[in-house]
C-alpha cells in the first residue's frame, strides 16, 4: 500500500523548497535548490527568481520522481506571500503558488495556502520540539525579515501580530552587504560565521540601538566597512558582525523577558542558524527555542505540516 503523505512548496527569494510529511507529522523529505546568484551581486531581481525557481522544480521533480514512486498525495500546502499582514507580496511565491494549484487539480486534493512567516514558525516548533497552544513570542530573522512576533496557536495556521523588529536594515541584510563587500558569495551567512569562528583577535565595543521591541541595523553596516577597511581583517570584521547582531537580539529578549515573564520565545530564520549567536542566547536565558540549521534556513518543510494540520483538521 502506498504511504499516504502532504506536500510541501516554498518559493523563496533565497531557495526553491520542497517537502514531504506523513500523515502523523513527521518530515521525510526536505529538498533545497539555492537560487544562483552572480558574484558581487547582493541577490536576485524577482524576474530573475521567478525564472531560477522554474529551473529548479525541474531538479526537485526529478529527485522526487526517482525515490518516491510508492508515495500517495493526498494534500498540498505552499507559501503564497511573505508575511501575514494586508498586502504582503512578492512575485517569487507565484511560482510554488502555481505547482501547489496544478498539482491540487491533477491530483484532485485539497491545497491550503499559507504566508513563507508562518512556516518558519513552524518548522522552527517542529525542530525544537516544542509543542504548545499557549501565546508565544517569535523572532523571524532572516535576509527579507527581522520582526518579533506574538503568535498564538489556531486550528490550522497561527495569529500573528507585530511587536517590534528593525525599522530600517534586516539582519540578514547586513550580513549579506557586508560579505559581499568582503568579497564573499551570496548569501554570506555561512561564510561569515566560519569565518568568526576563526577569529583571534577581540572585537571592538559595540554601540547597539535598541528602544524596548525595535532597533535599528543599517549603522551596523556602516560601523563594519569601516572596520574592514582599517584592519584588512575578515575574521575580526564578521565576529564583530556576528557580535552586534547578537547583542541587539539579546537587549530585545531581555526587554520581552521584562515585560512578559516566562513565556516562551522562539527563534526562527537562516540567521538564528548561526551558532554563534544561538550559543549565546542560549547561554543567557531559559526557556528559549531554536530550530535545527535545515530547518532554520527557508524550507517547505512548515507549511507542508500546516498542510497537514488543516487537511486533518
Amino acid at each position: 500500500m502506498n504511504k499516504k503523505v502532504i506536500i510541501g512548496i516554498d518559493t523563496s527569494n533565497y531557495t526553491t523548497s520542497c517537502a514531504v510529511c506523513s500523515l502523523d507529522g513527521i518530515i521525510l523529505e526536505n529538498y533545497k535548490e539555492l537560487l544562483p546568484v552572480k558574484v558581487g551581486e547582493n541577490g536576485l531581481r524577482q524576474s530573475d527568481a521567478v525564472f531560477a525557481h522554474v529551473k529548479n522544480f525541474q531538479i526537485i521533480s526529478k529527485k522526487i520522481k526517482e525515490k518516491h514512486a510508492e508515495y500517495e498525495i493526498v494534500a498540498i500546502g505552499y507559501s503564497s506571500y511573505p508575511r501575514d499582514v494586508d498586502g504582503s507580496y512578492m512575485p517569487c511565491f507565484l511560482v510554488g503558488s502555481a505547482v501547489a494549484e496544478m498539482i491540487s487539480a491533477l491530483f484532485n486534493i485539497p491545497a491550503f495556502h499559507f504566508s513563507h512567516q508562518a512556516g518558519h514558525i513552524q518548522a522552527a516548533l517542529y525542530s525544537s520540539k516544542l509543542e504548545t497552544d499557549d501565546k508565544f513570542v517569535a523572532f523571524h530573522v532572516s535576509g527579507g525579515t527581522t520582526e518579533i512576533l506574538i503568535v498564538t496557536p489556531d486550528k490550522s495556521s497561527f495569529n500573528i501580530s507585530l511587536l517590534g523588529g528593525s525599522i530600517d536594515l534586516h539582519a540578514g541584510q547586513a550580513i549579506d552587504r557586508i560579505g559581499v563587500k568582503m568579497g564573499l558569495k551570496f548569501p554570506c551567512g555561512k561564510e561569515i560565521e566560519q569565518l568568526a569562528l576563526e577569529n583571534q583577535i577581540k572585537t571592538p565595543n559595540c554601540k547597539i540601538c535598541v528602544n524596548q521591541f525595535e532597533c535599528n541595523l543599517s549603522g551596523l553596516e556602516n560601523l563594519a566597512l569601516k572596520l574592514y577597511n582599517e584592519s584588512k581583517n575578515p575574521n575580526l570584521v564578521s565576529a564583530f558582525v556576528l557580535d552586534f547582531i547578537f547583542k541587539t537580539i539579546s537587549k530585545i529578549t531581555e526587554n520581552i523577558r521584562n515585560k512578559f515573564g516566562d513565556i516562551k520565545i522562539v527563534y526562527a530564520g537562516g540567521v538564528m542558524s548561526n551558532s554563534i549567536i544561538k550559543n549565546n542566547l542560549s547561554s543567557k536565558f531559559k526557556d528559549i527555542y531554536f530550530a535545527e540549521p535545515q530547518f532554520s534556513t527557508d524550507n517547505a518543510c512548515g507549511v507542508a505540516l500546516l498542510a497537514r494540520k488543516a487537511f486533518i483538521g
